[in-house]
């Protein structure tokens, strides 16, 4: 398909980028698997979006009248694969709308040449496509936020192993003192468990944090993936971990260790979040 002469050879909408000329669908960067009639059908509609556009003209820009084919299925194909590699649904649409019996629309935010951003229709509500010399604002596909710099999601996700460590080894010079203070409050067989546990999670939660402090720090393309893969162990590591407060009591007082314990119970899902607005649409496959 030509590019359009008052239309960007970039299309840019959410993490995506259509590259007109190039003939290539990218996701952060990556390119995807989208060729033939399926971009065909995503550059039309990225060239009217927030528009109807109806099968009859799909089918006149894509099948010419000579061609013997059959049509809904080619166009029904072609646009489950366009869906698929947006990651969208026709049940839930994010990009590509179903009109029952008329054909399609594209209704997110398309950024065009001029940077300007060609605001398509909100779902369901019929309105007017707007046109605005507002800046675009690039959403997460699933998390539906704005995504912020790779720099400060990298830098947080870092601080937060930094910090693990840093509790990690304190407990681990200061043993004594932790074992003191659990004989003040435990059974002697509780504190001895207890002092097991600190010995045994941060012998393991060292080596953990230095690979996902080495990983971030020279950028592992994969690291989204394979953190997906850990979560589940340093869910429960940092969970118990969140309890550490508590052996502060006579410190900060019981207020004092219950709230930071309860801010401890919320860092490994910021650390799944982090993760995730870092390495959007780095995933394999």
């Amino acid at each position: 398909m030509a590019v359009p002469q008052n239309q960007k050879s970039v299309a840019k909408f959410g993490v995506f980028e259509l590259d007109l000329s190039a003939g290539e669908l990218r996701k952060g960067g990556v390119k995807l698997r989208l060729q033939g009639q399926p971009f065909q059908v995503l550059a039309l509609l990225l060239e009217r979006a927030g528009e109807v556009v109806t099968r009859e003209e799909l089918q006149r820009k894509l099948w010419p009248s000579d061609t013997f084919v059959d049509f809904d299925h080619s166009l029904n194909t072609a646009i489950n694969k366009v869906r698929e590699a947006l990651g969208d649904s026709a049940s839930g649409p994010r990009y590509v709308e179903t009109l029952a019996r008329r054909g399609y629309r594209f209704i997110a935010p398309v950024e065009n040449q001029r940077g300007a951003e060609s605001t398509a229709n909100s779902y369901g509500t019929g309105s007017a496509v707007a046109n605005t010399s507002m800046h675009p604002t690039t959403l997460h596909p699933e998390l539906e936020i704005p995504i912020p710099r790779r720099t400060i999601t990298r830098g947080l996700f870092a601080l937060i192993q930094l910090m693990y460590l840093i509790f990690y080894l304190t407990a681990l010079f200061r043993l004594h003192d932790v074992e003191a203070v659990a004989d003040s409050f435990l059974p002697l067989w509780g504190a001895t468990v207890l002092s097991v546990m600190v010995l045994v999670t941060a012998g393991v939660g060292i080596p953990l944090r230095c690979y996902l402090l080495s990983a971030v720090g020279f950028d592992y393309q994969r690291l989204e993936e394979k953190f997906r893969q850990i979560f589940p162990f340093v869910l429960v590591l940092d969970e118990l971990w969140a309890l550490a407060p508590f052996l502060l009591t006579q410190k900060m007082g019981l207020g004092g260790a219950f709230a930071a314990s309860a801010a401890l119970l919320y860092v490994p899902f910021s650390e799944r979040t982090l993760i995730r607005m870092a390495y959007v649409g780095r995933r394999a496959g």
